[in-house]
């Protein structure tokens, strides 16, 4: 972990902590993709914190995330699951929400990307981001439903900025997301009758493993545009968990099918060419 990332991070508790608002006490929750230093793992790691009872979805165990959560005395558990099957979505949805005996909150947060010129993209690569940050989200909501709290149930798909964007290189993971947010806008219709809410937040980059993998691919000129594409710098994953712990809590009780933009607004144009140039050397 770089310092900005550490500095980011730190600022990131150390301001819930501060604050120590207790909006999910007796919430039930599950949070999907969470990882030990990701944007999952804080947003796990914000519910618990403010009270809730968490379920964590992934392909592999986050030991280190584990090991926090239970420092401070949160009630979680983790299932194995890969939201690219049907079945072991099925399984572990219906394991946590009989251990919960219900669900309040659904996180889809389950993602991965690649940066590739589209004429490179093979189907095999378009489909799995497809499935995995799209329908992965869908198969995770509709096991869910069933088992949602109605009224005052909340779904939150995490997209991205390149769903509202764009970029070179993400054409694939942009159409993904970008079917998240519209997918987010009809769902929140069909469940408003239920008293229940879809919404999504879209975060620019944030300090992740999954951004610092291209850092060498731009070098430090690079890195420096794109900090400077983002109005407030890059930010941290424990931005993104406070964005979403507002709109899956009871203040947000009025806000549904919305998509909220973290980082970056469509006036701050990304640098594509660099991006361009970097895919082009790798040709």
């Amino acid at each position: 972990m770089s310092a900005t990332e550490t500095a980011a991070a730190t600022n990131g508790r150390a301001e819930h902590d501060a604050a120590g608002p207790r909006r999910f006490v007796g919430k039930r929750a599950i949070v999907t993709g969470a990882s030990d230093r990701g944007i999952g793992g804080a947003i796990a790691e914000r519910l618990a914190g403010e009270g809730a009872r968490v379920r964590l979805l992934s392909r592999s165990r986050p030991e280190k995330l584990l090991k926090r959560l239970s420092f401070n005395a949160a009630e979680v558990q983790w299932s194995a699951c890969d939201v690219q099957s049907s079945r072991e979505v099925r399984a572990a949805v219906e394991q946590c929400a009989a251990s919960l005996e219900g669900i309040d909150v659904v996180v889809n947060n389950a993602g991965v990307e690649q940066a590739q010129r589209f004429d490179a993209v093979s189907d095999g690569e378009w489909e799995r981001l497809i499935d995995v940050n799209l329908t992965g989200a869908v198969r995770v909501t509709r096991a869910a439903l069933a088992h949602l709290a109605s009224p005052g149930g909340v779904i939150v798909n995490v997209a991205s900025a390149l769903a509202l964007g764009g970029c070179p290189g993400f054409v694939a993971y942009s159409a993904a997301k970008a079917g998240l947010v519209a997918a987010t806008q009809s769902l929140a219709l069909e469940l408003a009758p239920r008293g229940m809410r879809a919404v999504c937040v879209a975060p620019a980059l944030v300090h992740t493993p999954m951004t610092h993998k291209h850092a060498a691919r731009f070098g430090l000129a690079g890195w420096s545009e794109l900090e400077a594409a983002q109005p407030l710098g890059i930010g941290s994953p424990h931005d993104v968990a406070a964005a979403v712990a507002f709109l899956a809590s009871y203040e947000a009780r009025w806000i549904t099918g919305v998509t909220l933009p973290l980082g970056w607004v469509s006036s701050y144009r990304l640098p594509t060419e660099r991006m361009m140039d970097a895919l082009g050397d790798e040709g």
